[in-house]
């Protein structure tokens, strides 16, 4: 029963940081957001029973998308920055 309510709780925590990263114009924002689905979704998998998926969502989805992410943005910045 408490799985159950905290399966319900993650999957509306997921559609909610979903729908703020599509929705939200700060790129920032969308890009933590956009890591925090991955996280709750890492910790769902843990409530499935797959402790193999949910480090690898953990790792890849959560912390390394979000790494290359913040750091094309911040290169992008930097080129619009040279070319003004």
């Amino acid at each position: 029963m408490i799985l159950k309510i905290i399966a319900i709780i993650l999957a509306l925590a997921i559609i909610f940081m979903a729908l703020l990263a599509v929705l939200n114009k700060k790129l920032i924002v969308s890009i933590i957001a956009a890591g925090a689905v991955s996280l709750f979704a890492s910790v769902f998998y843990l409530l499935l029973a797959a402790p193999d998926v949910a480090m690898t969502e953990a790792a890849i989805g959560s912390g390394l998308s979000t790494i290359i992410f913040f750091y094309v943005l911040n290169k992008i910045k930097k080129d619009r920055l040279e070319n003004v």
